[in-house]
């Protein structure tokens, strides 16, 4: 049970330092939805979409407003589509019409975004794979709501580094087809190694195959709380700042766990995982670079950054883990750059760039997050990004992406803006050297000796 004083705290974190849960997203199996009649299953996609998630929005409001806890977002992740379209669809037009009904329902449901626009390649492409993720510039450039993502590999099957190579131009293709909105599409696009089947968090949601017909993921999210009380605790040594991390963690935690549970009840849905990641928005505090900041670095990129980074990140699932049994998704700590101004703060001050990004990468819950580029970087540079990232998910065993915005028309020293959520960006510089006979060479990575765990 929640107590009088727990109930107090909780309502301090909420009006005070920006606790909310980010995201209920409702995942929903549409592999029953398949038909060899495009019409037919995109029919039958939106009928299924309604009759699962037609109250998900509603029941969301009702449980913010009786127990008074903010709930940003409310979401649809779906089974990969590559998977759904596989028997209807015969050129990636026809995955645009999917991409087009899913909009629609989402429209209609009144979630902000809807994920799973997806597909599963981290051993080899399927013709329907390869068709999807042929239609992804397209498909991102006339929805609002929808999420792309492509899993290119895995620790147990290595990196497709055809499905990489491929990735680098649909990065650059779909920067090209919405460069009227700044090139906002590839912020609806992540390209990812080791995708979980339970993530609640876009743009990378999907419905695993593993999953039930339906289940009630919710993602919650603290920086703010946490920055909060390790300001209270200056000078403190490592012990003392990592009990209070974890403590901290625990509690939002639990205020998910009230959330999930309530909305698993009144929907009908079963529930599945908790996902405690400290994402970030452009509220100020509200900021995971502040967190480092606390913890005493001057920026984020400062030495010691990957370290303080390892032990926020290993806290904060230390608490989780012990506040609900059902942890999962990418639970840790996130490093956008567009959606932090932290992080934003420190790139302007010549403090983060990509190459240190990438070495916090290791450490943290993700990858490579809403960073910004010029606009003239090559599909080969994007490509060996992407490999580089796909790179530590697969010998770390973790999961990393990488969701790389090429903003046409700008360059080094200019910044972006998309609004909301999604925050500002300045453009950051890649480095200039070539790995095109790299990422050109045919195959995949193999997996890395530790993978042979049978």
């Amino acid at each position: 049970m929640i107590n009088l004083s727990e109930v107090l705290e909780t309502n301090k974190m909420i009006q005070d330092e920006n606790l909310d849960v980010r995201t209920i997203t409702m995942g929903v199996s549409l592999l029953d939805c398949a038909d060899s009649n495009l019409e037919a299953c995109c029919a039958n996609i939106y009928a299924k979409l309604l009759r699962w998630a037609g109250r998900l929005v509603r029941t969301g409001e009702e449980i913010s407003r009786e127990f008074g806890i903010p709930i940003v977002n409310k979401r649809v992740s779906i089974t990969p589509a590559s998977l759904v379209g596989a028997s209807c669809c015969r050129r990636p037009e026809d995955y645009v019409e999917i991409a087009r009904t899913l909009d629609r329902a989402a429209r209609e449901l009144g979630v902000n975004f809807l994920g799973g626009f997806s597909a599963v390649v981290s051993k080899g492409m399927t013709p329907s794979d390869e068709m999807l993720i042929r239609s992804i510039p397209e498909a991102l450039a006339v929805t609002d709501r929808i999420c792309s993502s492509v899993n290119v590999g895995s620790t147990k099957t290595g990196i497709d580094m055809d499905a990489v190579r491929l990735m680098g131009e649909i990065v650059k293709a779909t920067a090209e087809r919405t460069k009227e909105r700044d090139s906002l599409g590839c912020a609806k696009l992540v390209v990812l190694c080791n995708a979980p089947d339970d993530n609640p968090f876009m743009a990378g949601a999907f419905h695993g195959v593993s999953e039930g017909d339906a289940v009630i993921n919710v993602g919650v999210s603290g920086p703010g709380v946490v920055k909060y009380a390790l300001s209270q605790i200056p000078g403190a040594d490592f012990e003392t700042l990592c009990e209070t991390i974890k403590r901290t963690a625990f509690k939002i935690t639990r205020v998910g766990q009230l959330v999930a549970q309530e909305a698993s009840r009144r929907l009908g849905v079963p529930f599945g995982i908790i996902d405690l990641s400290l994402a970030p928005t452009p509220a100020v505090g509200d900021s995971v670079a502040d967190i480092l900041k606390e913890i005493g670095l001057a920026h984020p990129g400062a030495p010691g950054t990957t370290a303080a980074l390892a032990l926020l990140n290993d806290q904060v699932k230390k608490g989780g883990v012990m506040a609900s049994s059902y942890v999962g998704g990418l639970s840790g700590a996130f490093i956008p750059v567009s959606e932090d101004q932290g992080m934003i703060d420190a790139v302007e001050a010549g403090a983060l760039t990509i190459e240190k990004l990438e070495a916090m990468t290791c450490v943290c819950s993700v990858g490579l997050d809403m960073i910004a580029v010029p606009g003239d970087t090559s599909a080969a540079a994007i490509a060996g990004i992407i490999a580089d990232e796909a790179a530590i998910g697969m010998v770390n065993q973790k999961t990393t992406a990488v969701r790389i915005i090429p903003v046409v028309g700008k360059g080094v020293g200019e910044s972006v803006e998309f609004g909301g959520l999604l925050g500002h960006a300045p453009i950051m510089p890649v480095n200039g050297f070539d790995c095109s006979r790299f990422v050109g060479r045919k195959g995949r990575i193999p997996a890395p000796i530790h993978s042979f765990k049978n």
